[in-house]
């Protein structure tokens, strides 16, 4: 697991921007520090896949979603998964809130590049092991994207045991703790289409792609 420092930078608000010699420091530090305590974990589970109108069915999961739906379209099967990088981020960022506000604020920037960069080597895996069976992967879909409800993740975390497997336990609101953490669908087909250079909606501008959520 790295943490990207373009995402980090975009995570920070410097689009097209270089920061001074004194948050390029900060961001230095605070990269090799929370490379250096993280400890990224995953789990993820492959089941049959079924999309009727709106309503789509993952083995035993079942949810009414048209983003999810049109994600999934034609798809035979598809994986649930669920990562995170541990309490790194969170324990840094309630350090730094105290003695570092600079360096709480980059800890959050750059913890939501790291996890997403475990999810793309996540990803990557699956993706090698569903091509080797003839199967191509539609972009991740996470609960609370689009219409795909939040409430989903509590039936997540029961069929892959996240909490007991990879430590990520939800709070009332079903928010994950630890906060870096990510779940997510993703679509298997047969069908290839032209793959994303994004692999999250949330993290991509072409807003006219079939498969965004709206």
């Amino acid at each position: 697991m790295k943490v990207d420092k373009k995402e980090t930078l975009r995570y920070l608000g410097y689009r097209g921007n270089t920061p001074d010699a004194k948050i390029e420091k900060l961001i230095q530090e605070v990269t090799e520090e929370l490379e250096r305590e993280s400890l990224p974990k995953s789990v993820y589970r492959e089941f049959p896949c079924e999309v009727v109108g709106n309503q789509v069915k993952i083995g035993p999961f079942s949810v009414e979603s048209k983003h999810l739906s049109k994600n999934l379209h034609g798809c035979e099967r598809a994986i649930i998964l669920a990562a995170t990088i541990g309490r790194s981020a969170d324990l840094l960022i309630k350090k730094y809130s105290v003695i570092n506000l600079a360096k709480a604020t980059i800890v959050q920037a750059a913890g939501a590049s790291a996890i997403e960069n475990y999810v793309d080597e996540v990803e990557e895996e699956i993706r090698k092991n569903a091509e080797e069976r003839g199967f191509y992967l539609r972009p991740r879909f996470s609960p609370g994207y689009g219409d795909f409800p939040l409430e989903c993740q509590k039936e997540v975390f029961q069929l892959l045991e996240c909490s007991k497997r990879i430590g990520i336990t939800l709070t009332k609101g079903n928010l994950m703790m630890p906060t870096k953490s990510v779940t997510a669908v993703i679509g298997l087909t047969r069908e290839k289409y032209q793959s994303c250079h994004q692999k999250n909606c949330s993290r991509c501008e072409k807003t006219d792609c079939e498969f965004r959520e709206e």
